[in-house]
């Protein structure tokens, strides 16, 4: 099973990605998040195989919560795909 934490704040987006990722056998949210804060304090709680992160989010930004995720040695083996509608 592939574990992924969705991070952006938009929850229309965060719904539609949900929609692709629950329509796979194999794949499954495990969590949402809709700030770069939440986002790192959800992929440390959770550790999933992937996060789906958003560049533009309030407070802390997508970039900045990518570093924070993959720089914490409990999250080696998280994947971050950046994602934006930029």
């Amino acid at each position: 099973m592939i574990d992924v934490v969705l991070a952006d704040d938009q929850a229309l987006v965060r719904g539609g990605f949900r929609a692709l990722i629950d329509s796979e056998d194999d794949m499954r949210v495990v969590a949402e998040a809709a700030t770069g804060d939440d986002a790192v304090r959800l992929a440390l709680e959770h550790l999933p195989d992937v996060v789906l992160m958003d560049i533009r989010m309030p407070g802390l930004d997508g970039l900045e919560a990518t570093r924070r995720i993959v720089a914490d040695r409990a999250a080696s083996h998280v994947h971050v795909v950046v994602v934006t509608t930029s």
